[in-house]
C-alpha cells in the first residue's frame, strides 16, 4: 500500500498526535487501507480483461487521491467539470476526458487547456454540439471529440444503431477544422438499478455491445475511431468480456458507498469513506440519539430508499469504523442527524453519552464528499490521523 503523505490542507505536515477524537466534527474520514484495496481490486480485474483504465476523478476531487488511483502521473483520467480539468492539469495530469456533454460557452476553456499542453477530449451527442466544437477549436490543434452513445436509455447519447445520426455528427465535426473525431463513449447508468450479479453482467454486456456497434458503424463509413470507452463502477466489476473496448472509466469504486453495496458491487466492509460525528443529545422516549452531522454533512442523497435495504441517511459505526448493528441515521435536518434502530429492531446500544464519537457510512460518496473540503486519513481501525488531503468543489 502507498503510505499517505503527511500533508494538511495547507501543505504542512500533519501533527502526529492528531486523532479522530481531537478533530472538529462533522468531518470527512478516509480509510486508506480500504481505499488502496479497492483500487488494487479494480486494476487487477481490468488487467485480466486486457483494457486500459481511465479512472474518473469526480468522486474524490483530490490531487492526493488521484495520485493513488491513476496508472501514471499524467493520466489518463476522466473529469466531470472543467474546474476539475484545470486543477488536475495544474498538478500535471494532462491526459483527460471531460465526460459531460459540452456546452458551447465552455469551448473556450477547453481550447485554453489544449494550448497549455493538456490533451483533453470532449463529448457530444448532437450535430449542434459538433458544429460548435468544430467552429470553436483551433485548426492547428483540433479538439478531440467522443460521440456519446446511449446504451440503456438512462440519460443522454445517440442510439447505437442510429447510423444516420452517427455519421451526421462525425461529418459535422469536420465542418470547421477545429475538431477531430477520436471515438465513442458510453455510460451504463441503468446498472445502478440492478439487484443481482446476473443483472449486472447483462448491463455490462449491453454497455459493451452498444458502444462497439456504434464504433463499427462509424468505421464502416470511413471515420477513424481509436477510442471505445465504457464506464460505470458496477459494470466495471461485473463485465465478463470487453472485446472491442479500449478503455474503462469508473470513479466511486475508490471509496464505494451504501448504494454500491446495495447493488452488489461491494460489501459494507469495502466502504472507505465516512463522516465523523459527535453525539449532542437524546430523545429517549423516541429512541433517538442526536448527532451533529445533518444533511449539510451527509447530503440529502437517499439512494438506498429504492433498494432492498433502506439505509436512511447512512449506517452508523463506532469511532473505528465498525458498523453498529441495525443503527442508521433515520432523519436529517441541516445540522442535526437522528440515529435510531432500523425499523423493528430492539434499539440495543443506543445509550451513547454526550460527546461520543461515531462514524457514518454514506449513501453516495460523491454527494457526501461534496459537503467537505478535506479528507482526514486513517489506516484501518486506527484512530491516528496520518494525513489531511485537500478536496475541492465547483465547476
Amino acid at each position: 500500500m502507498n503510505t499517505p503523505h503527511a500533508t494538511s490542507a495547507t501543505g504542512a505536515e500533519s501533527d502526529a498526535r492528531t486523532t479522530l477524537a481531537s478533530l472538529d466534527t462533522p468531518c470527512l474520514v478516509v480509510d486508506a487501507v480500504r481505499m488502496e484495496r479497492n483500487i488494487a481490486r479494480l486494476r487487477e480485474r481490468l488487467d485480466k480483461l486486457g483494457v486500459s483504465f481511465r479512472p474518473h476523478l469526480k468522486t474524490a476531487k483530490s490531487v492526493d487521491v488521484s495520485r493513488r488511483v491513476m496508472m501514471a502521473l499524467h493520466g489518463p483520467a476522466t473529469v466531470s467539470t472543467l474546474l476539475e480539468a484545470e486543477i488536475f492539469a495544474q498538478a500535471g495530469i494532462t491526459d483527460l476526458t471531460y465526460a459531460v456533454g459540452i456546452a458551447p460557452d465552455k469551448i473556450a476553456r477547453i481550447a485554453a487547456l489544449r494550448r497549455a499542453g493538456v490533451d483533453i477530449a470532449v463529448v457530444v451527442d448532437s450535430c449542434e454540439q459538433a458544429v460548435a466544437v468544430a467552429a470553436g477549436g483551433d485548426p492547428a490543434a483540433p479538439i478531440p471529440v467522443l460521440i456519446e452513445i446511449d446504451c440503456d436509455g438512462h440519460r443522454s447519447g445517440v442510439a447505437p444503431d442510429d447510423r444516420a445520426l452517427l455519421i451526421e455528427i462525425a461529418t459535422a465535426l469536420g465542418s470547421g477544422g477545429g475538431a477531430t473525431l477520436r471515438g465513442v463513449l458510453t455510460h451504463a447508468g441503468e446498472s445502478y438499478s440492478a439487484r443481482a450479479p446476473s443483472e449486472l453482467e447483462a448491463a455490462a454486456e449491453q454497455e459493451r455491445a452498444a458502444v462497439v456497434q456504434a464504433a463499427e458503424i462509424l468505421r464502416g463509413a470511413g471515420f477513424p475511431v481509436s477510442v471505445v470507452s465504457v464506464g460505470s463502477t458496477p459494470t466495471a466489476h461485473f463485465a465478463k468480456n470487453l472485446d472491442g473496448v479500449t478503455e474503462v472509466r469508473a470513479g466511486v469504486f475508490v471509496f464505494f458507498d451504501l448504494v454500491q453495496a446495495g447493488i452488489g458491487a461491494c460489501t459494507v466492509d469495502d466502504i472507505a469513506l465516512s463522516v465523523l460525528t459527535t453525539v449532542i443529545g437524546h430523545q429517549k422516549a423516541k429512541g433517538w440519539t442526536i448527532v451533529d452531522a445533518g444533511w449539510m454533512a451527509m447530503s440529502r442523497d437517499r439512494g438506498t430508499a429504492s433498494q432492498a435495504v433502506d439505509q436512511g441517511y447512512g449506517v452508523v459505526c463506532d469511532i473505528h469504523g465498525r458498523p453498529l448493528e441495525d443503527l442508521i441515521v433515520i432523519g436529517a435536518n441541516q445540522e442535526h442527524g437522528i440515529i435510531a434502530p432500523r425499523g423493528g429492531t430492539s434499539g440495543a446500544g443506543l445509550d451513547f453519552p454526550i460527546g461520543t464519537r461515531l462514524r457514518i457510512l454514506p449513501n453516495h460518496a460523491c454527494a457526501t464528499g461534496a459537503q467537505h473540503d478535506r479528507y482526514h486519513v486513517v489506516e484501518g481501525t486506527g484512530d491516528a490521523v496520518v494525513a489531511t488531503w485537500p478536496r475541492f468543489s465547483g465547476w
